[in-house]
């Protein structure tokens, strides 16, 4: 985000001539940039009025606007540019901006949503007409197209890769079932673009509502006054926990209903549906609906794949028609066609669930950045721990930070303390046991008081067990992969082909007993369940089912990290076990990605004044574990992002990732123009995937390997601009073998 968004004159590389996929030549639309729309750039009497006319068919053009500029549903590179259509008079009302329609591309019917519509065409040729319009909703507004364009532009990608996240695929039964946009007062002028629906009146609501979710932190008041006047503030937030009211999604709430005051619309995007469901209901608290056919359009919707088609395209209507004006979602809903948006909100934006796995690989966070800029609007990036990507935009100047004074951060947190073998050195051998004495003592004196939540690093019962005599490592004798006991009764199982290991031998002594070497959530609450009887053991994960919520009443909550579930009161205590195997991973994001699965759990937990403590347990690495100690997310980030600025790492830089067979990685290389300041690393053997059974999917005698393209965060949009160029050639001239370019990965070691 630090290099803005693509600008709209940004000049285009020169791409090879397009061609049809039958070989007679399409007509790719002019202009000065890729999806510019109009005829923007076109010097009024420079050459003469050209007629659309359809190519070897007898179709009558429209009337009026007869062209029609189509971003096509296609992969290739090189066709990564409207193409302009003959627009039939029978589809001329039809046939509006934004709406799907089917086209002959080549040989063969594609899909497609129209960009534009102009009166005459820059192709010198005959047009091939529409064939039909899929449905006359335009799904696709202007403000999501220039949004996806400067996606695709900001990540090396195609238009049609972005608009397939971000317009949902139809559900033609839904469309009836939505009310129809509100139509414009009487007398009022007209929308400026015809396939804009009118807009929906201001909704009622205060704008001095009160906010005590924003009154602790400096500048937290200050945001919403000015969301509230109808401005677009940008801020990162650093939240903390609180009393009902006052948690997370209270805050994004107040600052949703704020926005809503001053006639805009809010956008909430956050890692999961758990946190889809927290935000809805305090949405609820604050006086913002649900949304239903014959409610208030002051309401919100919810906007989720795993909702299904027909619910997820039936949200998706009422917040086009103008109906809902707050949208709460996960990733795919940051493109969201919220009218007149005035504030974007990201939670979490650490959580690897923002990164989209599928191309060009957009994340949350830069998606809302960029929308930020092109339409205006505030945005919120809120976290209780701070990523280094934020902290760099604190830096910038580019966002506000909005915290909480020393004295508020000691008075709404737990007590937390960590307990490492330094710590428990006068516990004697007792120190080396998984539980020590005093994280016991402090389970059982906090179970009086209510649950107590018991995070777990690894999933599963003993992920890893070892020869019980000499420590080697127990593997499968029929494919050497590690095995692996999913219950106390059951039979060792291995992890890579699955078969059952009866009657095991260590190959190195002969023994047939097991140790276990890393102990799994379910294993950790059968021995907790041992430990203290009559109590009741809750387990929350992906095997056994992630819990959303549990009572306020004495339990032992076991949980994996990331499906903690909430305690409507707060947590007694928390155990946070395993330290050690939470920081010691070598991934470069591994210490804040430690701090914020922490803080996430100890969150969860009453404050210190209420008798909240959480304890960590294990000898993790000293930055995480003193941030987590004080409380100093920030003071985390801004030493990482000077330690990464010193070393040429992200965020200071931006970096290009290409993996592929070796001539295929060079050959795109070659034909990209590196900036000044820019260097390359590799190429270096990239590890090839694994079959289940431990070996390489295909042997191959041209490896893959990995290169990495590093430039100046100012360059980076150069760097993506020349990178497209150099896959729109490869692509027009079907050079062989494979190549997957991501910018800004995830992951660098």
């Amino acid at each position: 985000m630090a290099d803005g968004p693509a600008a709209a004159g940004d000049p285009v590389p020169e791409q090879p001539t397009l061609l049809g996929l039958d070989g007679f030549a399409a007509a790719p639309s002019g202009g000065p940039a890729r999806g510019a729309r109009g005829t923007a750039g076109r010097a009024a009497g420079t050459r003469p009025r050209r007629r659309a006319r359809a190519r070897d068919v007898d179709v009558e053009p429209a009337a009026e606007l007869p062209v029609a500029r189509v971003a096509v549903e296609l992969a290739p590179a090189h066709l990564d540019r409207p193409f302009e259509y003959l627009v039939p008079a029978t589809l001329a009302d039809a046939a509006a901006p934004g709406t799907r329609v089917k086209i002959r591309f080549g040989s063969q019917d594609v899909d497609g949503f129209v960009l534009d519509r102009a009166a005459e065409p820059d192709h010198d040729g005959a047009l091939v007409p529409l064939r039909r319009v899929v449905s006359p909703e335009a799904v696709l507004t202007p403000e999501v197209a220039r949004l996806a364009r400067a996606v695709a532009d900001r990540y090396a990608g195609t238009l049609a890769d972005v608009l397939r996240l971000a317009v949902p695929p139809r559900h033609a039964r839904t469309e009836g079932e939505v009310p129809p946009a509100p139509a414009a007062p009487a007398g009022s002028a007209p929308p400026a673009d015809p396939a804009a629906p009118a807009d929906a009146p201001t909704p009622d609501l205060p704008a001095d509502s009160p906010a005590p979710a924003w009154a602790p932190y400096r500048g937290g008041p200050a945001f919403l006054a000015h969301l509230a006047a109808g401005g677009s503030p940008r801020a990162a937030w650093s939240a903390l926990p609180g009393p009902a009211g006052e948690r997370w999604p209270d805050g994004v709430a107040q600052a949703a209903r704020a926005t809503l005051a001053s006639g805009r619309g809010a956008l909430v995007v956050v890692p999961d549906a758990r946190d889809v469901d927290r935000v809805c209901a305090a949405l609820v608290a604050a006086g913002v609906p649900a949304w239903t056919p014959d409610g208030p359009d002051a309401s919100h919707v919810r906007l989720m794949a795993d909702d299904g088609p027909a619910l997820r395209y039936r949200a998706f209507l009422a917040v086009l028609r103008g109906h809902a004006r707050v949208v709460v979602g996960t990733r795919a809903a940051a493109f969201a066609p919220v009218r007149d948006l005035g504030l974007a909100v990201c939670w979490d934006d650490g959580d690897d669930l923002h990164a989209e796995p599928r191309a060009p690989y957009p994340h949350v966070r830069e998606v809302l950045g960029l929308r930020a800029e092109l339409e205006g609007c505030g945005l919120l990036l809120a976290a209780h721990a701070r990523s280094t990507e934020v902290q760099a935009l604190v830096a910038s100047g580019w966002v506000r930070a909005v915290a909480a004074d020393r004295d508020v951060v000691r008075a709404r947190t737990p007590r937390v303390r960590a307990l490492t073998s330094v710590e428990l050195a006068r516990e004697g051998a007792a120190a080396a046991a998984r539980l020590p004495g005093e994280a016991w003592r402090t389970i059982r004196d906090r179970l009086a008081d209510g649950p107590v939540l018991v995070q777990v690093p690894r999933a599963g019962y003993l992920p890893a067990v070892a020869c019980a005599r000499c420590r080697e490592i127990a593997r499968c004798t029929h494919c050497h992969g590690p095995l692996a006991l999913t219950s106390g009764d059951g039979s060792a199982q291995c992890r890579w082909c699955g078969r059952l290991a009866i009657q095991w031998r260590c190959e190195a002594c002969g023994n047939g007993t097991f140790r276990s070497v890393a102990v799994g959530s379910d294993r950790t609450a059968e021995e907790l369940g041992r430990a203290f009887p009559g109590v009741t053991v809750r387990h929350s994960g992906a095997r056994s089912g992630v819990l959303a919520e549990v009572p306020d009443r004495p339990a032992l909550v076991v949980s994996t990290i990331g499906a903690e579930p909430v305690a409507p009161g707060g947590y007694a205590a928390a155990v946070l076990l395993d330290a050690a195997v939470t920081t010691g991973s070598t991934s470069l994001r591994a210490t804040e990605d430690a701090v914020r699965r922490w803080l996430a759990a100890a969150a969860l937990v009453r404050s210190s004044r209420d008798g909240g403590v959480v304890l960590l347990v294990g000898d993790g690495a000293e930055r995480p574990t003193q941030a987590l100690v004080r409380w100093d997310p920030v003071g985390l980030a801004e030493r990482e992002l000077a330690e990464r600025e010193e070393v040429r790492l992200p965020p200071a830089v931006r970096v290009a990732e290409l993996i592929g067979t070796r001539e295929v990685v060079a050959a795109v290389l070659a034909r990209v123009e590196l900036p000044e300041g820019s260097d390359v690393l590799g190429p270096v053997p990239q590890p090839e995937p694994l079959a289940p059974g431990g070996t390489a999917v295909q042997e191959s005698l041209d490896p893959p390997v990995r290169t990495l393209v590093r430039v100046p965060v100012a360059h980076g949009r150069a760097l993506a601009r020349s990178l497209a160029a150099s896959l729109a050639v490869r692509s027009a001239r079907r050079e062989g073998g494979t190549v997957r370019v991501r910018l800004d990965p995830e992951e660098m070691l």
